[in-house]
């Protein structure tokens, strides 16, 4: 047992985060999912509206900490008008559901005068496209009668890429990928990525979606892309606002936009795929 402390404290050390905990709490958001969207899909939007909120919660206070004004409930009630439209409309319903929204959120802005106008609109309009536009594509996986296959593809190739990056990264991580952003991301840790995602990217097309594997192993290679950057946005905006998390609602991974990041830039690269895949073959 000492042992395994002691392994488990160097790990911890050198990742900047609790192991175990996080595993705990990844395991626990995959059946969360994974039981959303067995019993009703309608569940499933309401899971992730939750998430988006708490993010809209979090990107808010951290923009406000920097003197950068957003409304958090304009936010929020666009946020949830975005995942009522998407579930009922599709992309279209997304699609106009933000061109709705935008202008009236910075309409709203005008009623605080010019100050720091450009600021808090810019700010906004990050924020309504980061969160609850991209997370809307979540639920464009999620709203088809194949919608359960579609989201735990996309939980275990965001998976495999976040663990194995993680996991490489820690144990043999010698290369810094990008040191002024991320100091702990290493080029072994995305070669870890990339090996075990496109993988993961075969068996799960082969026996969640029942597609031919050289498909999924392409979206594999696609995924560990957009997985990592959407990680790397988030780095970035995180050292830009002199943050080390985003929150701490999720232990070992600080707040629910430390667990977002790489799931919203994906869910779109996935849903493009599918569409694609469906198209054409």
């Amino acid at each position: 047992m000492s042992d395994m402390h002691s392994i488990n404290e160097a790990i911890n050390k050198r990742a900047g985060r609790k192991l175990l905990p996080s595993i705990a709490v990844s395991l626990s958001l995959v059946a969360l999912i994974w039981t959303a969207l067995a019993y009703r899909r309608e569940v499933f939007v309401l899971v992730v509206a939750a998430a988006v909120l708490f993010g809209i919660r979090e990107i808010v206070r951290a923009f406000n900490l920097r003197g950068t004004y957003i409304s958090l409930n304009g936010l929020m009630i666009a946020s949830l008008a975005l995942a009522y439209a998407t579930w009922n409309g599709g992309i279209a319903g997304l699609a106009v559901a933000t061109a709705v929204a935008l202008p009236i959120l910075l309409i709203q802005l005008l009623t605080r005068g010019p100050e720091g106008f450009v600021a808090s609109a810019t700010a906004t309009t990050f924020s309504l496209l980061y969160l609850p536009f991209l997370g809307g594509f979540l639920i464009l996986l999620g709203r088809t009668d194949m919608g359960l296959e579609r989201v735990m593809t996309l939980v275990v190739l965001v998976g495999c890429n976040d663990t194995f990056g993680y996991l490489v990264g820690v144990l043999i991580g010698k290369h810094p990928l990008v040191p002024k952003i991320s100091p702990k991301k290493s080029w072994e840790g995305l070669i870890g990525s990339l090996i075990f995602t496109v993988t993961g990217g075969i068996l799960a097309f082969i026996h969640i979606l029942n597609v031919q594997w050289w498909i999924g192993a392409l979206v594999g290679l696609m995924i560990v892309f957009s997985a990592t950057c959407g990680d790397l946005i988030e780095s970035a905006m995180k050292r830009d606002l002199a943050l080390k998390d985003m929150g701490s609602m999720l232990p070992g991974h600080g707040g629910m936009l430390d667990r977002l990041d790489s799931v919203l830039i994906s869910a779109p690269a996935l849903w493009l795929a599918l569409e694609l895949v469906k198209a054409w073959l």
